[in-house]
């Protein structure tokens, strides 16, 4: 959820969040106060229509995304300690075709 509200382009309503990270919308609803618990997130009130809310990152849920992905790059960066360039190569086409049969059987 904080890495999807990292990338959008602006805050999110809980329904578009639920779509955008495949969950229902209960899920996101929960997700969110939990968000909102831990300071990562807060909810404002949509300028278009002050019934709606959106949501959106705080400072601390940018550096909780920062964190998360420094964390899971040097991960990677182990597990691959000892690939050549070629198995890497090999290993991203693999994949990339596998998130693309994902994708497609989730439609």
């Amino acid at each position: 959820m904080l890495a999807m509200l990292d990338a959008a382009d602006r805050p999110m309503s809980v329904t578009e969040l639920a779509g955008a990270i495949g969950v229902d919308q209960p899920r996101a609803s929960r997700l969110v106060q939990a968000g909102v618990d831990e300071g990562l997130v807060v909810r404002e009130a949509d300028p278009e229509d002050a019934r709606r809310t959106r949501i959106r990152l705080t400072d601390a849920g940018r550096r909780a995304v920062r964190s998360a992905t420094t964390s899971r790059r040097r991960t990677i960066e182990a597990a691959l300690d000892g690939f050549s360039d070629d198995e890497r190569a090999q290993l991203a086409d693999l994949l990339a075709r596998f998130a693309e049969g994902l994708h497609r059987a989730h439609r």
